[in-house]
């Protein structure tokens, strides 16, 4: 059985973390094989939206400790985070186009992080995050220390991560750590008309809003501004800006092709 499943269609990838018997957690094959399909859902063409999701009761447990404590098969803490976590979260950040992560059952450790690091977070109403890294004496990973405090503050994102409490989603939505919490029996349709309607929006303009805000993480105001500009004017320059006046100007609904 595949570790990661894809599915293309309306020019939505749905990647989906198929190891539902360990509650979705990561081994290195799956982390190795969800970047490659991370890449291929950069350079393909026929793609314009993601959505990151899991099979089962989970979306993702976190690491596989049965990995850590084989004797044969453990890669070591280094290589984890540095060949599987560390090149996941940036693959997440740098794609132009957006990601949206649906979060279907509890999502702990490095899954919940990665699950923060999607451009677009929703959850069902069952669902829970968890820091899980203290309660087995570690520290967060997967980007936990960059965006939870900056998601939900300084304060309560320290509590959530040396605490380890478990956080509902209408909690996470109230926070602002994710965009929406939606009823569970509407929640694959939800995300579905979600994922079509951010792959039919002008692609080019989206990634480059999502390049804007991961600067501005760490630009000061006038940098800020500059790259605004800069960015700006190469969205003038696409067809789909193009597009989009022309249809205002005309009263009709725009047909993006994401260029």
């Amino acid at each position: 059985m595949e570790s990661i499943q894809l599915k293309i269609e309306n020019k939505v990838a749905y990647i989906t973390l198929n190891r539902p018997e360990v509650f979705n957690s990561f081994n290195r094959e799956m982390a190795l094989s969800l970047q490659k399909i991370l890449d291929d859902c950069e350079t393909n063409n026929n793609v314009r939206a993601i959505v990151l999701t899991g099979n089962g009761k989970a979306f993702c447990a976190g690491q596989d400790l049965k990995e850590v404590t084989d004797p044969e098969l453990n890669p070591g803490f280094k290589k984890i985070l540095e060949e599987h976590y560390n090149p996941i979260i940036t693959r997440i950040r740098a794609i132009k186009k957006p990601v949206i992560g649906a979060i279907n059952g509890v999502a702990a450790g490095a899954g919940a992080n990665i699950a923060l690091a999607c451009d677009i977070v929703v959850a069902h109403e069952k669902v829970s995050f968890i820091q899980a890294f203290s309660l087995i004496g570690l520290v967060p990973d997967s980007a936990g220390t960059f965006f939870l405090p900056r998601l939900i503050g300084f304060q309560k994102a320290l509590a959530l991560a040396m605490l380890g409490d478990k956080i509902g989603a209408e909690e996470a939505e109230r926070l602002g750590m994710i965009y929406k919490m939606i009823p569970l029996e509407s929640f694959e349709e939800d995300v579905n008309k979600l994922a079509i309607k951010l792959a039919n929006m002008p692609t080019k303009a989206l990634g480059l809003i999502k390049e804007l805000f991961n600067q501005s993480m760490s630009n000061d105001l006038e940098s800020q501004l500059a790259l605004e500009s800069k960015l700006q004017i190469e969205a003038a320059q696409s067809e789909d800006y193009k597009e989009g006046v022309a249809a205002f100007i005309e009263k009709r609904k725009p047909e993006f092709k994401g260029k």
